[in-house]
């Protein structure tokens, strides 16, 4: 397995030394949102980053979190961001590639294998312009967090590629996720993700593409007993702060709080790395049926929209070179 602390720059011990030397600042509570359960391994990575800030600041400084869309859901909370009302976030990529094309590569089918690729691809270069390309849009981008791999649960079980037709699975709304479904024959539904358990239970949803560890945290197997692991794409999440609010930080405080999310990003991979094991062991005693799809059907759905949109988008196609030579 590779040593993920290698792909940082600065590793633990030298941001817990630095962050030590950055506590004479004046004192914030800070506030930040997402839109994932409290079990959620944003959430986690958010705690951790509000337990180094206050360390840094001798319990100066510190961050409320908001989970589940409890200050709106990321277009909300953009603007939110972009006003100065809200300093800090853990925004879906889905929701910002609105604003940027390239950020559609994560979600290029088949890209990575597993977490761990994408943990490698967080530290590329094209990773690393996508952020700083957020500056544009009045934001500081920070760095990434990563949900595990998606897959899909459902009510009935899906042996095959032929099974997804018809089927109305939930869906991030987002131009690539839409590609694949309708690919596939699927029904591609955009719904809030607190409104997916009921939707299941009364038949509105016949699934749904999805991570284990909302799965786990919102117990969506009661509803949806059939996990089927196609493995199909990551999704990560882009912590980000207010250039407003930013900007009025001294460089000193500034280096406080990115110092404090970089030893959280790197915790966190470490995490959700563990995490894809353990969720799937929970879904199984708890008596999910998993069934492993790794169809050429799939990967030949993928490849072509990976074709598609690398040949639309030169940072797309540049992003994804780069991201072979890092994986491979």
């Amino acid at each position: 397995m590779i040593n993920i602390k290698k792909l940082f720059k600065i590793s633990t011990v030298s941001v817990i030394i630095l962050m030590g030397t950055a506590s004479s600042v004046y004192a914030e509570k800070l506030r930040l949102g997402h839109v994932t359960p409290p079990s959620h391994i944003w959430h986690q990575v958010s705690e951790r980053f509000n337990d180094n800030l206050k360390e840094a600041s001798n319990s100066k400084d510190s961050i409320m979190i908001f989970p589940l869309s409890k200050l709106g859901g990321d277009d909300q909370m953009i603007d939110l961001l972009q006003s100065g009302a809200l300093q800090l976030a853990v925004l879906t990529a889905g929701s910002l590639s609105n604003r940027s094309e390239a950020i559609n590569a994560w979600f290029l089918p088949y890209l990575f294998k597993d977490v761990e690729d994408a943990a490698i691809a967080t530290q590329s270069e094209g990773a690393q312009k996508i952020l700083a390309d957020l500056k544009d849009h009045k934001l500081i981008g920070l760095g990434y967090t990563l949900a595990g791999m998606r897959h899909v649960i459902s009510s009935a079980p899906i042996n095959s590629v032929n099974d997804f037709k018809g089927k109305k699975i939930r869906s991030f709304p987002n131009q690539v996720f839409n590609a694949w479904w309708s690919d596939l024959g699927a029904a591609p539904t955009a719904l809030s993700i607190g409104d997916v358990s009921s939707a299941l239970t009364t038949n509105l949803l016949d699934g749904v593409d999805v991570d284990l560890d909302i799965v786990v945290g919102l117990k969506m197997y009661q509803q949806a007993p059939y996990l089927t692991m196609t493995n199909h794409m990551a999704f990560p999440g882009i912590v980000v702060a207010s250039e407003k609010w930013w900007n009025k930080l001294s460089d000193e405080k500034r280096a406080m709080v990115l110092l404090a999310f970089k030893e959280a990003e790197e915790w966190g991979y470490k995490q959700q790395i563990a995490a894809e094991v353990s969720n799937l062991e929970l879904l199984d005693k708890a008596g999910v049926t998993i069934n492993y799809m790794d169809s050429e059907k799939l990967h030949e759905v993928g490849r072509n929209i990976v074709s598609k949109y690398t040949e639309k988008n030169s940072e797309t196609l540049e992003f994804v070179n780069q991201i072979y030579k890092e994986i491979n």
